[in-house]
Protein backbone atom coordinates (compact mmCIF):
# COMPACT_ATOMS: atom_id res chain seq x y z
CA UNK A 1 0.00 0.00 0.00
CA UNK A 2 2.20 2.59 -1.26
CA UNK A 3 0.98 5.96 -0.77
CA UNK A 4 1.74 9.22 -2.84
CA UNK A 5 1.62 12.77 -2.11
CA UNK A 6 2.12 14.97 -5.22
CA UNK A 7 2.01 18.49 -4.68
CA UNK A 8 0.04 19.05 -2.20
CA UNK A 9 -0.89 22.93 -1.55
CA UNK A 10 -3.03 24.05 1.08
CA UNK A 11 -4.05 27.82 1.96
CA UNK A 12 -6.17 29.24 4.98
CA UNK A 13 -6.81 32.67 4.15
CA UNK A 14 -3.27 34.62 3.68
CA UNK A 15 -1.92 31.66 5.64
CA UNK A 16 -0.11 28.92 3.28
CA UNK A 17 0.12 25.86 5.60
CA UNK A 18 1.08 23.62 2.63
CA UNK A 19 3.59 24.66 0.18
CA UNK A 20 3.99 21.87 -2.50
CA UNK A 21 4.74 19.06 -0.37
CA UNK A 22 5.95 16.15 -1.93
CA UNK A 23 6.19 12.09 0.09
CA UNK A 24 6.15 8.91 -0.60
CA UNK A 25 5.32 6.56 2.33
CA UNK A 26 6.26 2.96 1.77
CA UNK A 27 4.20 -0.60 2.55
CA UNK A 28 4.86 -0.48 6.73
CA UNK A 29 6.74 2.22 6.89
CA UNK A 30 6.80 4.08 10.12
CA UNK A 31 6.64 8.04 8.74
CA UNK A 32 7.26 10.83 11.61
CA UNK A 33 5.96 14.22 10.86
CA UNK A 34 8.08 16.28 12.56
CA UNK A 35 8.27 20.33 12.91
CA UNK A 36 7.59 23.02 15.52
CA UNK A 37 3.85 24.19 15.35
CA UNK A 38 2.43 25.88 12.26
CA UNK A 39 4.87 23.91 10.34
CA UNK A 40 1.87 21.96 8.76
CA UNK A 41 1.86 18.72 9.86
CA UNK A 42 -1.32 17.97 11.28
CA UNK A 43 -2.81 19.32 7.57
CA UNK A 44 -1.44 17.83 6.23
CA UNK A 45 -2.24 14.64 8.50
CA UNK A 46 -5.92 15.86 8.06
CA UNK A 47 -5.44 15.71 4.51
CA UNK A 48 -4.40 11.84 5.05
CA UNK A 49 -7.49 11.24 7.11
CA UNK A 50 -9.90 12.55 4.77
CA UNK A 51 -11.10 15.76 7.34
CA UNK A 52 -9.42 18.04 5.06
CA UNK A 53 -8.81 18.95 1.18
CA UNK A 54 -6.02 20.41 -0.63
CA UNK A 55 -6.28 23.49 -3.03
CA UNK A 56 -3.91 21.63 -5.45
CA UNK A 57 -2.11 18.42 -5.62
CA UNK A 58 -2.72 14.48 -5.93
CA UNK A 59 -2.96 12.14 -2.95
CA UNK A 60 -2.92 8.69 -4.33
CA UNK A 61 -2.51 4.73 -2.73
CA UNK A 62 -1.88 2.09 -4.99
CA UNK A 63 -2.85 3.93 -7.90
CA UNK A 64 -6.29 5.29 -6.78
CA UNK A 65 -7.22 8.59 -6.31
CA UNK A 66 -7.65 9.01 -2.21
CA UNK A 67 -9.14 12.86 -3.21
CA UNK A 68 -12.49 11.18 -4.72
CA UNK A 69 -12.68 8.68 -1.52
CA UNK A 70 -14.49 9.73 1.53
CA UNK A 71 -13.32 9.52 5.20
CA UNK A 72 -15.64 6.82 6.01
CA UNK A 73 -13.97 4.60 3.03
CA UNK A 74 -10.52 5.52 3.55
CA UNK A 75 -9.85 2.58 6.03
CA UNK A 76 -7.88 5.11 8.20
CA UNK A 77 -7.58 4.84 11.77
CA UNK A 78 -6.83 7.95 13.11
CA UNK A 79 -5.75 8.55 17.35
CA UNK A 80 -5.87 12.62 18.41
CA UNK A 81 -4.10 13.91 21.33
CA UNK A 82 -6.56 13.80 23.51
CA UNK A 83 -8.03 10.31 23.78
CA UNK A 84 -11.58 11.22 22.59
CA UNK A 85 -12.73 8.75 24.25
CA UNK A 86 -17.08 8.43 24.87
CA UNK A 87 -17.05 8.62 28.70
CA UNK A 88 -20.12 7.33 29.04
CA UNK A 89 -19.05 3.71 27.43
CA UNK A 90 -16.91 1.29 29.11
CA UNK A 91 -13.31 0.60 27.69
CA UNK A 92 -14.50 -2.69 25.67
CA UNK A 93 -17.45 -0.43 24.04
CA UNK A 94 -15.34 2.00 23.15
CA UNK A 95 -13.45 -0.18 21.05
CA UNK A 96 -16.30 -2.09 19.57
CA UNK A 97 -17.67 1.09 18.63
CA UNK A 98 -15.71 1.29 14.99
CA UNK A 99 -17.76 -2.29 14.17
CA UNK A 100 -20.81 -1.64 15.27
CA UNK A 101 -21.35 1.34 13.67
CA UNK A 102 -20.97 -0.20 10.40
CA UNK A 103 -23.09 -1.05 7.59
CA UNK A 104 -25.13 -3.83 8.15
CA UNK A 105 -23.55 -6.07 5.16
CA UNK A 106 -19.75 -5.11 6.46
CA UNK A 107 -20.95 -5.68 10.34
CA UNK A 108 -18.81 -8.64 12.09
CA UNK A 109 -21.36 -10.39 14.44
CA UNK A 110 -21.68 -9.68 17.95
CA UNK A 111 -19.32 -12.89 19.08
CA UNK A 112 -16.71 -12.13 16.40
CA UNK A 113 -16.82 -8.09 17.42
CA UNK A 114 -16.40 -9.66 20.83
CA UNK A 115 -13.24 -11.72 20.03
CA UNK A 116 -11.92 -9.23 18.42
CA UNK A 117 -12.24 -6.48 21.15
CA UNK A 118 -10.56 -9.12 23.57
CA UNK A 119 -7.50 -9.58 21.45
CA UNK A 120 -6.90 -6.27 21.01
CA UNK A 121 -7.41 -5.78 24.69
CA UNK A 122 -4.76 -7.88 25.42
CA UNK A 123 -2.38 -6.78 22.71
CA UNK A 124 -2.10 -3.78 24.46
CA UNK A 125 -1.71 -4.85 27.86
CA UNK A 126 -5.40 -3.50 28.81
CA UNK A 127 -6.99 -7.10 29.21
CA UNK A 128 -8.89 -7.18 32.77
CA UNK A 129 -9.94 -3.34 32.03
CA UNK A 130 -12.82 -4.25 29.66
CA UNK A 131 -15.86 -3.05 31.91
CA UNK A 132 -13.78 0.27 33.40
CA UNK A 133 -14.91 3.52 32.19
CA UNK A 134 -12.35 5.90 30.94
CA UNK A 135 -12.46 8.54 34.22
CA UNK A 136 -11.14 5.18 35.95
CA UNK A 137 -8.05 4.96 33.72
CA UNK A 138 -4.52 6.73 33.73
CA UNK A 139 -3.59 8.91 31.27
CA UNK A 140 -1.28 5.96 29.20
CA UNK A 141 -4.25 3.73 29.55
CA UNK A 142 -6.36 5.81 27.88
CA UNK A 143 -4.24 6.13 25.30
CA UNK A 144 -4.00 2.67 24.77
CA UNK A 145 -7.52 2.28 24.67
CA UNK A 146 -8.05 4.98 21.43
CA UNK A 147 -5.11 3.14 19.85
CA UNK A 148 -6.62 -0.03 20.16
CA UNK A 149 -10.38 1.42 19.07
CA UNK A 150 -8.31 3.18 16.15
CA UNK A 151 -6.51 -0.70 15.31
CA UNK A 152 -10.07 -2.58 15.82
CA UNK A 153 -11.39 -1.71 12.39
CA UNK A 154 -8.16 -2.88 11.20
CA UNK A 155 -6.96 -0.17 9.11
CA UNK A 156 -4.53 -0.23 5.96
CA UNK A 157 -3.02 3.30 7.60
CA UNK A 158 -2.57 4.11 11.09
CA UNK A 159 -2.62 7.92 11.30
CA UNK A 160 -1.76 9.39 15.07
CA UNK A 161 -1.73 13.38 15.97
CA UNK A 162 0.61 13.52 18.69
CA UNK A 163 -0.88 11.17 20.74
CA UNK A 164 1.71 11.62 24.06
CA UNK A 165 1.49 14.87 23.84
CA UNK A 166 -1.33 15.16 27.06
CA UNK A 167 1.13 12.55 29.45
CA UNK A 168 3.88 13.40 31.13
CA UNK A 169 7.90 12.31 30.56
CA UNK A 170 7.72 9.32 31.81
CA UNK A 171 4.86 7.65 30.53
CA UNK A 172 5.62 8.62 27.30
CA UNK A 173 8.74 7.10 27.17
CA UNK A 174 7.51 4.02 28.24
CA UNK A 175 4.22 4.27 26.03
CA UNK A 176 6.29 5.24 22.95
CA UNK A 177 8.53 2.07 23.23
CA UNK A 178 5.75 0.21 23.23
CA UNK A 179 4.04 1.96 20.22
CA UNK A 180 7.29 0.81 18.26
CA UNK A 181 6.82 -2.92 19.68
CA UNK A 182 3.38 -3.00 18.29
CA UNK A 183 4.33 -1.63 15.05
CA UNK A 184 6.76 -4.12 14.35
CA UNK A 185 4.27 -6.74 15.31
CA UNK A 186 1.75 -5.31 13.28
CA UNK A 187 3.72 -4.01 10.35
CA UNK A 188 0.94 -1.49 9.75
CA UNK A 189 1.87 1.85 7.64
CA UNK A 190 2.04 4.49 10.45
CA UNK A 191 2.36 8.02 9.73
CA UNK A 192 3.25 10.09 13.00
CA UNK A 193 2.76 13.62 13.70
CA UNK A 194 4.99 15.28 16.71
CA UNK A 195 6.59 18.36 17.39
CA UNK A 196 9.03 16.37 19.81
CA UNK A 197 12.79 15.69 18.09
CA UNK A 198 13.75 12.79 20.61
CA UNK A 199 10.15 10.82 19.60
CA UNK A 200 10.48 11.25 15.79
CA UNK A 201 13.67 9.94 16.19
CA UNK A 202 13.56 6.95 18.58
CA UNK A 203 10.28 5.76 16.89
CA UNK A 204 10.18 6.42 12.89
CA UNK A 205 11.77 4.76 10.26
CA UNK A 206 12.02 7.68 8.28
CA UNK A 207 11.71 11.48 9.71
CA UNK A 208 9.94 14.07 7.74
CA UNK A 209 11.28 17.53 8.99
CA UNK A 210 8.54 20.11 8.34
CA UNK A 211 8.86 24.16 8.50
CA UNK A 212 6.29 26.95 6.86
CA UNK A 213 4.52 24.30 4.93
CA UNK A 214 7.39 22.60 3.76
CA UNK A 215 9.56 19.75 3.36
CA UNK A 216 12.94 20.60 5.01
CA UNK A 217 14.56 17.23 4.91
CA UNK A 218 13.28 13.33 4.63
CA UNK A 219 15.22 10.98 5.81
CA UNK A 220 16.77 7.95 8.40
CA UNK A 221 16.73 9.48 11.64
CA UNK A 222 20.37 8.90 12.30
CA UNK A 223 20.27 10.99 8.36
CA UNK A 224 18.63 13.67 9.40
CA UNK A 225 20.67 14.36 12.99
CA UNK A 226 24.18 13.79 11.33
CA UNK A 227 23.58 14.69 8.10
CA UNK A 228 20.98 18.00 8.47
CA UNK A 229 20.55 19.32 4.76
CA UNK A 230 19.46 23.04 6.29
CA UNK A 231 20.24 25.21 8.46
CA UNK A 232 16.75 25.19 10.00
CA UNK A 233 17.45 21.07 10.38
CA UNK A 234 20.23 21.85 12.03
CA UNK A 235 19.15 24.09 14.70
CA UNK A 236 15.66 22.37 15.28
CA UNK A 237 16.56 19.19 16.27
CA UNK A 238 19.47 17.93 18.55
CA UNK A 239 21.59 21.07 19.82
CA UNK A 240 24.25 22.87 17.29
CA UNK A 241 26.36 25.87 17.53
CA UNK A 242 26.19 28.81 14.58
CA UNK A 243 29.29 30.50 13.19
CA UNK A 244 29.96 33.36 10.81
CA UNK A 245 33.19 32.15 8.97
CA UNK A 246 34.86 32.88 5.54
CA UNK A 247 35.76 31.01 2.92
CA UNK A 248 39.44 31.88 2.02
CA UNK A 249 41.74 30.46 -0.31
CA UNK A 250 40.95 27.09 0.62
CA UNK A 251 40.47 27.23 4.31
CA UNK A 252 38.10 28.25 7.17
CA UNK A 253 38.53 31.43 8.89
CA UNK A 254 36.86 31.71 12.30
CA UNK A 255 37.88 34.27 14.56
CA UNK A 256 42.01 34.04 14.86
CA UNK A 257 41.99 30.70 13.74
CA UNK A 258 42.74 30.25 9.66
CA UNK A 259 41.76 26.24 9.52
CA UNK A 260 42.69 24.08 6.97
CA UNK A 261 40.05 21.27 6.18
CA UNK A 262 39.11 18.69 3.80
CA UNK A 263 35.96 19.07 1.55
CA UNK A 264 36.74 22.82 0.30
CA UNK A 265 37.99 22.10 -2.74
CA UNK A 266 36.87 24.29 -4.95
CA UNK A 267 34.74 26.22 -2.57
CA UNK A 268 34.86 30.05 -4.03
CA UNK A 269 35.51 32.39 -1.06
CA UNK A 270 33.15 34.50 0.66
CA UNK A 271 31.16 34.79 3.62
CA UNK A 272 29.47 31.58 5.24
CA UNK A 273 27.96 30.32 8.40
CA UNK A 274 29.17 26.84 9.59
CA UNK A 275 27.26 24.43 12.16
CA UNK A 276 29.03 21.93 14.84
CA UNK A 277 27.26 19.67 17.32
CA UNK A 278 28.37 19.99 20.39
CA UNK A 279 29.30 16.76 20.56
CA UNK A 280 31.19 17.13 18.13
CA UNK A 281 33.78 20.11 19.75
CA UNK A 282 36.93 18.65 21.21
CA UNK A 283 39.33 20.65 24.34
CA UNK A 284 42.04 20.35 26.30
CA UNK A 285 43.98 22.23 28.75
CA UNK A 286 47.14 22.99 26.64
CA UNK A 287 47.27 25.88 24.91
CA UNK A 288 47.95 24.62 20.98
CA UNK A 289 49.05 26.49 18.26
CA UNK A 290 45.40 25.63 16.69
CA UNK A 291 41.85 26.41 17.83
CA UNK A 292 40.67 28.43 19.60
CA UNK A 293 41.47 29.80 23.50
CA UNK A 294 38.08 29.18 25.75
CA UNK A 295 37.17 29.83 29.25
CA UNK A 296 35.37 27.35 30.86
CA UNK A 297 32.26 29.37 32.26
CA UNK A 298 29.81 26.74 33.10
CA UNK A 299 29.76 23.41 33.38
CA UNK A 300 25.99 21.45 34.04
CA UNK A 301 25.37 18.32 34.83
CA UNK A 302 22.24 16.66 33.24
CA UNK A 303 22.79 12.88 34.57
CA UNK A 304 24.80 10.88 32.30
CA UNK A 305 25.49 14.30 30.29
CA UNK A 306 27.49 17.31 30.65
CA UNK A 307 26.51 20.55 28.83
CA UNK A 308 30.10 23.06 29.19
CA UNK A 309 29.19 27.06 28.18
CA UNK A 310 32.83 28.07 26.24
CA UNK A 311 32.97 31.45 26.31
CA UNK A 312 35.36 32.35 23.18
CA UNK A 313 36.59 35.92 22.89
CA UNK A 314 38.21 35.97 19.19
CA UNK A 315 34.69 34.56 18.22
CA UNK A 316 32.99 37.06 19.85
CA UNK A 317 30.31 34.10 21.43
CA UNK A 318 29.45 31.31 23.47
CA UNK A 319 29.64 27.74 22.38
CA UNK A 320 28.28 24.81 24.05
CA UNK A 321 30.06 21.66 24.36
CA UNK A 322 29.06 18.12 25.68
CA UNK A 323 30.82 15.77 27.62
CA UNK A 324 30.11 12.14 28.95
CA UNK A 325 29.09 13.37 32.81
CA UNK A 326 31.80 10.46 34.00
CA UNK A 327 35.07 11.64 31.72
CA UNK A 328 33.84 15.29 32.97
CA UNK A 329 34.07 14.30 36.39
CA UNK A 330 36.97 12.92 35.88
CA UNK A 331 38.87 15.43 34.34
CA UNK A 332 37.60 17.61 37.16
CA UNK A 333 36.12 20.37 35.08
CA UNK A 334 35.47 23.75 36.91
CA UNK A 335 34.37 26.96 35.93
CA UNK A 336 37.18 29.30 35.28
CA UNK A 337 39.39 26.70 33.42
CA UNK A 338 41.19 27.88 30.04
CA UNK A 339 40.93 25.43 27.06
CA UNK A 340 41.76 24.85 23.36
CA UNK A 341 38.44 24.36 21.84
CA UNK A 342 38.80 22.48 17.99
CA UNK A 343 36.35 21.65 15.56
CA UNK A 344 36.27 17.89 14.65
CA UNK A 345 34.23 18.38 11.72
CA UNK A 346 31.53 21.56 10.39
CA UNK A 347 28.90 21.94 8.24
CA UNK A 348 29.23 24.99 5.81
CA UNK A 349 26.83 27.58 3.89
CA UNK A 350 28.01 29.84 1.91
CA UNK A 351 25.96 32.75 2.15
CA UNK A 352 23.53 33.88 -0.94
CA UNK A 353 24.68 36.88 -3.02
CA UNK A 354 23.30 40.23 -1.41
CA UNK A 355 20.59 38.17 0.95
CA UNK A 356 22.70 37.14 3.28
CA UNK A 357 20.97 33.80 3.62
CA UNK A 358 22.73 30.76 3.16
CA UNK A 359 22.46 28.84 0.28
CA UNK A 360 21.87 24.90 0.87
CA UNK A 361 22.66 24.02 -2.66
CA UNK A 362 26.28 24.57 -1.90
CA UNK A 363 26.17 22.68 1.49
CA UNK A 364 29.52 20.97 2.35
CA UNK A 365 31.25 18.89 5.64
CA UNK A 366 34.63 19.21 5.99
CA UNK A 367 36.95 18.12 8.21
CA UNK A 368 39.36 20.11 10.22
CA UNK A 369 43.26 19.03 9.84
CA UNK A 370 45.28 19.48 12.33
CA UNK A 371 49.36 19.22 13.23
CA UNK A 372 50.97 16.75 15.49
CA UNK A 373 50.22 18.98 18.82
CA UNK A 374 46.41 18.58 18.35
CA UNK A 375 46.39 15.45 18.96
CA UNK A 376 46.78 16.22 22.64
CA UNK A 377 44.08 14.53 25.15
CA UNK A 378 43.43 14.99 28.67
CA UNK A 379 45.00 13.14 30.73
Amino acid sequence: MTIAINHLSRRFTDFRALDDVSLSIAPGEFVALLGPSGSGKTTLLRILAGLDFPDAGELVRDGRDLLQVSARDRDVGLVFQHYALFRHMTVFENVAFGLRVRPRARRPSKAEIADRVDKLLKRVQLDGMAQRYPSQLSGGQRQRVALARALATEPELLLLDEPFGALDAQVRVALRRWLRHLHEEMRLTTVFVTHDQEEALELADRVVVMSQGRIEQVGTPDEVYQQPATPFVFEFIGKSNKLPVRIQNGRVVAGDQRIEAEGLEGMADGSAVAYVRPEHLAFTPAALESGWRATLRHVYLAGSVAHLELDIPTLGQTLEAELGGEEAQRRALQAGMSVTVQPRHLTIFPLAGNSGEPDITRRRVVHPRYGQAALARWR
